[in-house]
């Protein structure tokens, strides 16, 4: 398979996962009653937490599919971004493969650090309902 006819095929692919997140995502917001008034409430046989799942699942799905993404365009992102630093500077900016590489996985560190203190910072400041 080509190059190309891959990338179409990881786009259609995606646009396939948006459409069923929005979906499920839909379901969940207009459709079912708040999440601690859907107990017992079922469409086409799932729960409120299944179709939860089923839009995590989604969401997951999606998620690596924008990674792969973003890793079969990586050259073209930091050619872009050379080319915008190279119009600020009097030099001209050329990175190795090497230096791109450090420069994705740094970038993939930050974000990947930044989630991580975001959900433990969610996971020491929840509150539990009074008893």
């Amino acid at each position: 398979m080509s190059r190309s006819a891959f990338n179409f095929l990881l786009d259609t692919i995606l646009l396939i996962l948006y459409s069923a997140l929005l979906c499920s995502s839909s379901v969940l917001r207009f459709v079912f009653p708040p999440a601690a008034e859907a107990d017992g409430w079922t469409l086409w046989s799932l729960t409120y937490e299944q179709w939860n799942d089923v839009r995590f699942g989604f969401l997951a799905a999606m998620t690596f599919g924008i990674l792969l993404h973003l890793i079969l365009h990586w050259n073209w992102v930091c050619g872009f971004v050379a080319t915008r630093l190279s119009k600020r500077s009097a030099a001209r900016i050329v990175l190795d493969d090497g230096t791109k590489t450090l420069y994705g996985v740094s970038m993939l560190i930050v974000v990947v650090t930044a989630f991580g203190a975001l959900i433990g910072l969610a996971v020491i400041m929840v509150q539990a309902p009074p008893a």
